[in-house]
């Protein structure tokens, strides 16, 4: 393969949209994905999408607009999760089954009976790249700013609920708006991604780069910068890939990102070998 044949898919406005929306998508979720993951909160991503897929259903029937409707629906359901969880005693990966399988059960029942309503129901379950506008590159540039901005703002709040919020709460931190917050970031993260990633691979793309930034360093402020730069690179490799290689772009996408998470598995557990070895020589 040749250069003119790795830059020949930048001549189609396209490819050039979805390639700027991949890479800010997985810089956005690598971000926001770094909270998840510490908060013990992965199956949240996968939840929270499949609940806006049901609002997306209900928007369609009721005739209002799909995004705004989607996006009520998904902060709704981010911060019933919350007062439930802070309410009874069950974890939060009990309450995020039983309120996002139940919203796209019944996303899955409206688009049965009543049809499809704006873009395909099959696009926004695995992901579709010709459907990739400039109004999506905004939307995606625009969500990314918004939790960069609330991140660089709230940062020690965020930092102390996110590893205490016993804690946090006793020193005067506001817990309870910083959780609401954070669903709200949340969901416009995955409401926003939805067009390239797909339903059913979002959780992957918020918790892949996190874990991996978990696994290359302790400290919390660089764990942030990698999984951010992680998530980057593996929307860029993946969007390029997966037209050269004809692939679904969602899927491509994680791929690349899980690659990522074996080199640094591999890496890591040799590194580890190695310091055992040191220490018993000593």
């Amino acid at each position: 393969m040749n250069w003119n044949d790795l830059t020949e898919p930048y001549g189609f406005e396209f490819f050039r949209n979805g390639v700027y929306v991949a890479t800010m998508a997985g810089a956005l979720c690598g971000l926001v994905g770094c909270y998840v993951v510490l908060r013990n909160m992965s199956y949240i991503g996968h939840g929270l999408s499949h609940a806006i897929f049901g609002g997306y259903a209900v928007a369609g029937l009721i005739g209002v607009n799909l995004f705004l409707g989607a996006g009520i629906w998904g902060v709704v359901t981010a911060l019933a999760i919350g007062g439930i969880v802070r309410r009874r005693p069950i974890g939060s990966d009990a309450a995020i089954g039983v309120v996002t399988t139940a919203s796209f059960a019944l996303g899955i029942a409206l688009v049965e009976r009543y049809g499809s309503p704006g873009r395909s129901a099959d696009a926004l379950l695995f992901g579709n790249v010709l459907g990739v506008t400039p109004s999506d590159v905004w939307l995606v540039a625009g969500v990314s700013l918004a939790a960069v901005l609330f991140i660089g703002f709230a940062y020690r709040p965020l930092l102390f609920t996110t590893f205490d919020e016993q804690v946090a709460r006793a020193t005067g931190v506001k817990t309870g708006l910083v959780d609401t917050a954070l669903m709200i970031v949340l969901a416009a993260t995955v409401l926003a991604t939805m067009n390239v990633m797909g339903v059913t691979l979002i959780a992957a793309t918020l918790v892949v780069p996190a874990v991996v930034a978990r696994m290359l360093t302790d400290s919390f402020s660089k764990m942030l910068a990698i999984a951010t730069v992680i998530g980057a690179i593996s929307g860029f490799g993946g969007m390029n890939l997966s037209y050269h290689h004809d692939l679904p772009s969602g899927s491509t996408i994680v791929l690349v990102g899980t690659g990522f998470f074996l080199l640094a598995y591999l890496g890591g557990g040799r590194l580890r070998s190695r310091a055992a070895t040191v220490a018993h020589a000593h």
